[in-house]
């Protein structure tokens, strides 16, 4: 039987370490795959995200790509959307015009800035989709404190932050707070689905230690995935959340998050927060380069 292979790489983003940071599998070129093949094949990848790129529909973009979790389709994510620009990079498919490319997805059209950051390694930041934000109720905010088991900060108010992904955040006391949550992912994951939610982002604040100002923690049982190791949109989330309260903060303001410690993995994630956009960047490295059969 005659079988198709597609090229297909894996690339683990907000990292310059190989198996240190978020993984998305990239399947390079998705022309003749029904939606069908592409969440059958993202739920055999069993990754938090697998992308699918497609020929771009608006002329101002330079691809287009669908988003799939193991469960459903995105129409944006964080860390695909840099691991997949590396990858189109990297193979030469695409050539930044001024050191930009456009992103096509289901939430649009999406800003992608290529720089070199102070290490000589290629950095890649993506403009976050405008946020819609919803300030959570008492009882919501009472509700997820008991399925996370910790105190939240209630001075900033919970919300919902709608970026395409559409990710709860509240802040913790600290950032050991963040690293100690044991979240009862079964309550967490009705609660996601009652609420149509992607899951939720708690942040907290280091004491300026290693340069590192927050910690991040997501989680997304709903999507299938308990617990993502380094989220972009979830960190991007949190930078709007950020921006929404500081009223008193002088954009831009730059935020250095650390996330999947508690995974095994040393995430990086650049934020940089302005009045007008929120762009959301770091490395990305290919750990698996081959093809697959279809």
């Amino acid at each position: 039987m005659h079988k198709l292979a597609v090229n297909y790489k894996q690339v683990d983003v907000f990292t310059s370490k190989p198996f240190k940071g978020n993984p998305v599998a990239v399947i390079m070129d998705a022309r003749g795959l029904s939606t069908a093949q592409m969440q059958d094949i993202a739920n055999w990848t069993n990754l938090s995200e697998t992308t699918f790129v497609l020929p771009a529909e608006n002329s101002e973009a330079d691809y287009r790509v669908r988003i799939f979790t193991p469960k459903s389709e995105l129409p944006f994510a964080g860390h695909p959307t840099i691991g997949t620009a590396w990858a189109l990079l990297e193979a030469g498919i695409i050539v930044p015009r001024q050191s930009h490319i456009i992103q096509e997805c289901g939430a649009g059209l999406v800003r992608l800035t290529i720089s070199v950051c102070s290490e000589g390694k290629t950095s890649i930041a993506f403009e976050l989709p405008k946020p819609q934000i919803t300030e959570l109720s008492a009882e919501q905010i009472a509700s997820i404190e008991k399925m996370i088991g910790c105190k939240i900060n209630r001075s900033l108010p919970p919300a919902l932050v709608d970026v395409g992904a559409r990710w709860v955040v509240a802040q913790l006391p600290d950032a050991s707070s963040v690293l100690n949550v044991s979240p009862d992912y079964v309550q967490l994951r009705q609660h996601d689905l009652a609420m149509g939610v992607t899951g939720i982002c708690l942040y907290g604040e280091y004491s300026q230690q290693d340069n590192m100002t927050i910690e991040v923690r997501s989680f997304a049982p709903a999507c299938g995935v308990n617990e993502d190791p380094v989220c972009g949109s979830g960190n991007g989330s949190v930078a709007a959340f950020i921006r929404h309260h500081g009223t008193d903060l002088l954009p831009p303001l730059h935020v250095n998050a650390s996330q999947g410690q508690v995974l095994g993995r040393d995430g990086k994630v650049s934020l940089i927060i302005d009045h007008d956009n929120i762009k959301v960047g770091g490395c990305a490295v290919t750990c698996i380069d081959g093809q697959i059969s279809l």
